[in-house]
């Protein structure tokens, strides 16, 4: 048991960082947050002491907000400790927001929360649990999957990680955004269904429906879910007004009056949504604010694409309102070759997400003639067995006569419940 939290932030790209907007940002995320502030005070430091810079502290009631500045050198680290009921990744988030806001080319190296006032030995947290209990047959590639990535993670590798099925209706933010905010996930491809399911779940997770004995449903079940303007998924049904229309409502007046990519049309409109869950359970909400590249490949698959078609049908939209497929290729391209880190590729479920974000590596090799490094990690959790010509099965290996992959490249699969493996694999690497 613990009783409070403190949450570390480290980030490198602030140079310049002014100490009193500093101290503002640290007094607004605690009124914010709920905390009471007992005081606040600001150390300047000029340089013919210690190097030019500043420290910020705000003493709580419940500890202490803190931020140490090198200021020409663009270090920055923040702390929020609370050892009362105030969570202080509440004030966290307000105070990452407004870094990332202000500088663009902000980067986050650590984001760490550390549980104070233990009164008891935490031998049982979930890394532990894996290493003991998870060796043999889909858990012992899960635990050798883990602890390859988190090993990438640690030395400089950044990731892509590849979104098929209906994982954001299966909540998969719930762990995939603190991995993006803790600066694990450096890209997301993922298809055009996932995108706008984050947004239903966002807006209208209250009136989900969930199908406990969906595998036995007759015909007649699933039409009495169409007549009630339930869409099902698996077990979850999605609410046609308050979900689909709701959000169609929204973003038509942003399709009528920008040119965009899918994704950028759905960021547009989030703050004239109200959240029905926690932003801090939204992936999307986290790759927005983190300022994370997302790429959507066979978006006019989506709902919102067959609306976004139809209205392009009767004359109401432009068709060039959307941005294409083929030019988040050349994003996607423009992406890769920028970086200076290697990167590693995550794909959950097959298909277009995972078809699509690996293959702009052999584009720019052998298509483009450019010299790109290959992908430098793989890891695929998908239930699809190897069969005949099936992508989603297809092993790793095959990827090396694709140009993908090296024989070196640290390979793993995972061939299980990507709604059970993603949230483990994801909570061990912020374990």
């Amino acid at each position: 048991m613990s009783n409070g939290s403190h949450i570390l932030l480290d980030c490198t790209g602030s140079i310049g960082i002014n100490g009193n907007w500093m101290l503002e940002i640290l007094e607004n995320a605690v009124d914010n947050s709920g905390a009471r502030r007992v005081h606040s005070h600001l150390e300047n430091f000029d340089g013919s002491v210690s190097p030019p810079g500043f420290a910020a502290v705000v003493l709580l009631d419940e500890s202490h907000v803190t931020a140490h500045c090198y200021s020409n050198e663009g270090l920055l680290s923040v702390d929020a400790f609370s050892c009362g009921l105030t969570d202080p990744n509440l004030i966290i988030e307000h105070i990452q927001h407004e870094l990332v806001d202000k500088f663009p080319n902000l980067k986050i190296h650590l984001k760490k929360r550390i549980p104070r006032f233990q009164t008891e030995s935490a031998e049982n947290e979930l890394k532990s649990f894996v290493h003991r209990h998870f060796n043999h047959f889909n858990a012992g590639a899960l635990k050798e999957c883990a602890s390859s990535l988190n090993l990438f993670l640690n030395n400089g590798g950044n990731l892509m990680v590849t979104l098929s099925g209906a994982m954001s209706t299966a909540e998969i933010g719930k762990s995939l955004a603190p991995l993006i905010r803790n600066g694990k996930v450096h890209a997301i491809t993922c298809t055009g269904a996932n995108l706008e399911e984050e947004i239903f779940n966002l807006v209208a997770n209250s009136h989900y429906e969930r199908i406990s004995n969906w595998r036995n449903l007759t015909k007649k079940d699933e039409k009495l879910l169409h007549d009630r303007g339930l869409n099902r998924v698996t077990d979850t049904c999605i609410p046609e007004e308050e979900a689909i229309r709701l959000v169609e409502d929204k973003i038509l007046h942003q399709w009528k009056n920008n040119i965009a990519f899918p994704h950028e049309h759905l960021m547009a409109i989030l703050d004239e949504l109200e959240p029905d869950i926690p932003k801090s359970d939204s992936w999307i909400w986290a790759a927005k604010n983190m300022g994370i590249p997302i790429f959507v490949p066979g978006w006019e698959d989506s709902t919102l694409g067959n609306i976004f078609a139809s209205y392009c049908i009767k004359g109401d939209i432009e068709t060039t309102a959307v941005k294409s497929g083929i030019q988040y290729m050349i994003q996607l391209a423009k992406w890769y070759k920028s970086k200076t880190e290697r990167i590693g590729f995550l794909q959950i479920g097959g298909g277009i997400a995972g078809d699509f974000g690996i293959c702009v590596v052999p584009m720019i090799n052998q298509d483009m003639e450019e010299n790109v490094p290959l992908w430098a990690w793989y890891g695929q959790i998908s239930e699809s067995t190897a069969s005949y010509g099936g992508y989603s099965g297809a092993p790793p290996s095959e990827k090396i006569t694709w140009g993908k992959l090296s024989p070196d490249t640290p390979m793993h699969i995972i061939e299980s419940d990507a709604t059970i493996v993603a949230p483990i694999l994801f909570s061990y690497l912020l374990d």
